[in-house]
């Protein structure tokens, strides 16, 4: 019988890793990438918001796996189709890449770009995917 492993002091902020991968790449550097809307947002313009929807730790692997959503918002539905698919591209092409002393092992779709109206800004074109992120947690 193995021993159970206890979580990290901290977890890492797999939100900000996943701006930082977003934003180091050049198909989204007209897009807005953040955590959080600023003030005065309104869904159309273009912006990749961030956010972690769960997921879990694997304490004996030292692995934690959050499901990262993507919101994509662009001034067309074709524009935001377009970033959605840079977003999901990007955050798929980070598997196998280190970030400090963290190891992203594996990225899996959930839930692909699915166009999603947004009741809070009327007027967006909004696209939601769903990434799992392996992260090696040290």
């Amino acid at each position: 019988m193995t021993s159970p492993v206890p979580p990290p002091e901290t977890f890492l902020e797999v939100e900000a890793l996943v701006v930082d991968i977003l934003e180091a790449d050049p198909a989204l550097s007209t897009a807005l990438v953040a955590v959080e809307p600023p003030a005065g947002f309104d869904g159309t313009a273009s912006a990749v918001l961030v956010n972690r929807r769960g997921g879990a730790w694997i304490g004996d692997l030292h692995v934690d796996e959050p499901l990262i959503e993507l919101e994509v918002y662009g001034p067309t539905k074709a524009a935001a189709h377009t970033l959605a698919n840079a977003g999901r591209r990007a955050v798929l092409a980070a598997a196998g890449r280190t970030y400090g002393t963290n190891l992203i092992t594996d990225v899996v779709e959930e839930d692909g770009p699915r166009w999603l109206p947004d009741y809070l800004y009327r007027a967006a074109n909004r696209y939601v995917c769903v990434l799992k992120v392996s992260v090696n947690v040290y």
